[in-house]
């Protein structure tokens, strides 16, 4: 499966007026890449928002497609600005040494979005993560060689989080199959104190915590982990993101996004709720101790 890389939303949101500009002037996307002298795919690609688009080919674009109403040229020029300078700036920039492209999107994703919600089998979501236990499982991926790049890979972990605690922060929920538990990532000391941060963390408005236990059975979820990004008054615009070993596949097709919809909704159903859950992780917590 091809790893997709996502647009921007605000990328996305030109792309969707421009598409609709296209489609009520009657121009096909072959038409529109004769204009641009490009492929009928950079069309479909500025469409989807997955390449930024230049100030001369957005005029031309505009022409075109009879956009001529100052108004209407204004925002679009506009939107094209903000969604060009979003994939510029963030303070990930810094990190562009140990961050694989993919990664970059996800975290520029998460900058905007104002709710994730996520499923895991098998570790601690990374804006729930310790410092200690982030390090074990990068240490372990041996993606990072050297003390520097996992030093500064786990940096990148902690900024990450600051979205679950900053003045306005989104909304987080995470269901976790009790494996996730018991899994000793770095040791016994390192999983109590990782779990003693999620039940710290769980306490926040924003933050909610399930554990979906192993007498379940099975379940709709079974096939592995997700995460799916809301943003604010944009539903149509929601993302879902899948990691596997050789890189995160991106959907945001509304009928596969509706399909995670509702296996995190059967997920967050199966789970214990909130309280025995937090009750569980507490339980499992002193078991790491003994």
């Amino acid at each position: 499966m091809p790893n997709v890389m996502p647009s921007t939303v605000l990328g996305r949101q030109l792309g969707d007026e421009l598409r609709r500009s296209r489609e009520a002037a009657g121009v096909t996307t072959a038409a529109a890449a004769e204009v641009l002298d490009c492929t009928k795919g950079k069309i479909s690609r500025i469409e989807n928002g997955h390449v930024p688009v230049r100030t001369p080919d957005l005029v031309a674009l505009m022409e075109v497609y009879g956009v001529m109403d100052t108004e209407s040229r204004e925002r679009l020029t506009s939107l094209a600005l903000r969604a060009n300078r979003r994939r510029r700036e963030g303070w990930w920039h810094e990190y562009a040494s140990v961050l694989s492209d993919a990664y970059r999107d996800q975290i520029e994703m998460e900058s905007i979005c104002d709710s994730i919600r996520t499923y895991q089998v098998q570790m601690v979501p990374g804006l729930l993560q310790t410092p200690e236990y982030g390090r074990a499982v990068t240490v372990a991926s041996r993606a990072w060689q050297t003390a520097e790049e996992i030093d500064r890979f786990v940096q990148v972990r902690l900024a990450r989080q600051e979205r679950l605690t900053s003045a306005e922060p989104m909304e987080f929920w995470a269901v976790l199959a009790e494996g996730v538990l018991r899994q000793q990532v770095g040791g016994p000391d390192i999983m109590h104190a990782q779990l003693k941060h999620l039940l710290t963390m769980a306490e926040r408005p924003n933050i909610t915590v399930q554990v979906l236990p192993f007498t379940r059975g099975a379940h709709s979820g079974m096939f592995g982990p997700y995460v799916l990004l809301s943003f604010p008054q944009l539903a149509s615009l929601d993302l879902v993101l899948t990691e596997a070993p050789t890189g995160n596949i991106w959907m945001e097709r509304e009928q596969e996004v509706a399909c995670y919809r509702g296996l995190f909704d059967d997920a967050r159903m199966a789970a214990l709720p909130p309280t025995e859950s937090l009750a569980l992780i507490q339980r499992v917590a002193k078991e790491h101790r003994a």
